[in-house]
């Protein structure tokens, strides 16, 4: 457990370090526009609901936990 936490604490670190790189380019628009979100525009009104962004994450978390656990 305590292995897991170090390197979760040592992901978000990297993550924060490199955000400025991370967020540039068009690379990580297709978050939030998969095949699959709900997305309803009208005027006056808007809902979206992103289940395949939310699908897809889950199981790269689930993944890395799985990684990280056999360890």
């Amino acid at each position: 457990m305590r292995r897991a936490i170090i390197v979760i604490g040592l992901l978000l670190l990297l993550v924060g370090l490199l955000w400025p790189w991370i967020t540039q380019g068009n690379w990580w628009r297709w978050i939030g526009r998969l095949p699959g979100d709900i997305r309803i525009e009208r005027e006056g009104f808007s809902f979206y609901f992103p289940i395949m962004t939310m699908i897809v994450l889950s199981l790269l978390v689930s993944a890395v936990v799985w990684v990280v656990r056999r360890c």
